[in-house]
């Protein structure tokens, strides 16, 4: 009696240890509202980016009381960004499934009593079983390598959506810095066009000119009035896309500081090159095509016999106890896993035709910016060159005004030709800080390592 209260206690030691080892369920409901409607405090984002490991961003302090550079935009958006933390949130699947196939099977145990109900044997019969899928074990080292292929591959992805995420910020960022210049000059435009409007209009109004000599200066405050209203809304327009990218309220106020001067870029069989190194997404294409090369070894493995290997005992009603193994073979006659293995194959032959079109697009996208980019810069330097001309001439004109050589009407006229010449550079600095950036992005690497 006491050494069956024994093996009772046994048992049950060892059933409170198993079930010890298991985890817990706890539920986890959605919320109808944003987790967070709030910006990061300042600390925190502090902290974070200092303790930021990125190659394409450099170590910085964030002040989001003083103005931010592209460098603080790009790290927010990298840190604050909610579609970058879900994203990071979805690479841990990833780790849990390389974890996953780290893991040995579980070998499986059944029991089986079957009571005596009639006859002279004096005892029930009993039979026990334990048993393992050697096949699992067979396949378990291509399992661990096509599941940390994945996990690397996922991160390699994560890498590359902070980084073009981190790029549009910084799009954003130049676009709100030159918008606001261009709204400057073009209120002051309007503001110009409009007092030239009102004084013709008063000089028709005592009879000094002719009604129709008022048609010029209308369509020209009109014009001026349109290109303030459309930078006006664009400016604002940039301002809600910025702070989206970088996580924070509608309503956050920060400034921006000057922007720097764009690199001149080499040429685009030297950005190609860094690019084909470079690129997270290229690269992780490369990680999911050896987890997918695999799965096709994987898959040739699992063509031969899968063997499952048990030891069973047997005690029958007679009191004759038997232990002996038991071995289950797949008998390979018809199917040998080759839907399976034509399956892998045929994954396999198409990622690397996705991989040669990327390579191709990267190719064509980063020649298509970096022509574009030398012709906005030639347009530039040929604005440029007659810009200073005209200052001089706008300047000789007011002198000339004010001495009552000429009409102020003139003067005028000669000064918002300069701020439309000047209206135009914001517009072609604008397209090239932006085109810079965006081969940044289709080169995968920023333009201060483009010389390295």
């Amino acid at each position: 009696m006491r050494r069956k209260s024994k093996r009772t206690a046994h048992a049950i030691l060892l059933g409170c240890l198993l079930v010890a080892g298991c985890a817990s369920y706890r539920p986890a409901p959605l919320g109808l509202a944003p987790a967070s409607l709030d910006a990061p405090p300042a600390s925190v984002l502090s902290a974070d980016a200092s303790a930021s490991r990125r190659p394409f961003l450099a170590g910085t302090t964030i002040d989001l009381s003083r103005p931010l550079d592209l460098n603080a935009v790009a790290t927010i958006a990298v840190l604050a960004n909610p579609d970058l933390k879900a994203l990071r949130l979805r690479a841990g699947v990833a780790d849990a499934q390389a974890f996953s196939a780290r893991l040995l099977p579980d070998p499986t145990f059944s029991v089986t009593a079957e009571p005596l109900l009639s006859g002279t044997d004096p005892v029930a019969n009993l039979a026990a079983g334990l048993g393992v899928s050697l096949n699992a074990l067979r396949t378990r080292g291509v399992a661990r390598r096509q599941a940390a292929a994945q996990a690397r591959q996922v991160r390699l992805d994560l890498a590359w959506s902070e980084w073009q995420t981190a790029g549009q910020a910084r799009i954003q960022a130049v676009r709100v810095v030159r918008l606001e210049h261009y709204a400057a000059l073009a209120e002051a435009s309007s503001r110009v066009a409009s007092t030239m409007l009102a004084r013709v209009l008063r000089a028709i109004g005592r009879g000094d000119l002719l009604p129709t000599e008022a048609q010029a200066p209308r369509t020209a405050a009109f014009d001026a009035a349109a290109r303030l209203r459309l930078a006006t809304r664009d400016l604002a327009a940039a301002r809600l896309e910025l702070r989206r990218l970088m996580g924070l309220p509608p309503d956050y106020a920060f400034s921006l500081a000057a922007l720097p001067v764009p690199t001149v870029p080499p040429s685009a069989e030297r950005l190609f090159a860094i690019a084909s190194t470079g690129r997270t997404d290229l690269e992780a294409l490369r990680a999911g095509y050896a987890a997918q090369e695999a799965g096709v070894r994987r898959a040739v493995l699992e063509q031969f016999p899968s063997l499952d290997l048990s030891i069973a005992g047997t005690r029958d009603t007679g009191r004759n106890v038997t232990l002996g193994p038991t071995v289950g073979l797949t008998l390979p006659l018809w199917n040998r896993n080759r839907g399976a293995i034509a399956v892998e194959s045929a994954t396999r032959a198409a990622l690397r035709s996705e991989y040669d079109a990327r390579l191709f697009a990267t190719r064509a996208g980063i020649a298509a910016a970096a022509s574009g980019l030398e012709v906005a810069r030639g347009q530039r330097a040929s604005m440029l060159a007659g810009l200073p001309a005209a200052r001089r001439f706008a300047e000789a004109t007011r002198r000339a005004a004010a001495r009552g050589d000429l009409p102020l009407a003139s003067a005028e006229t000669v000064e918002q030709a300069v701020r439309d010449q000047q209206l135009l550079v914001a517009q072609n600095d604008q397209d090239i800080a932006e085109q810079t950036i965006a081969l940044e992005l289709l080169t995968g690497a920023p333009q201060e390592s483009w010389t390295r």
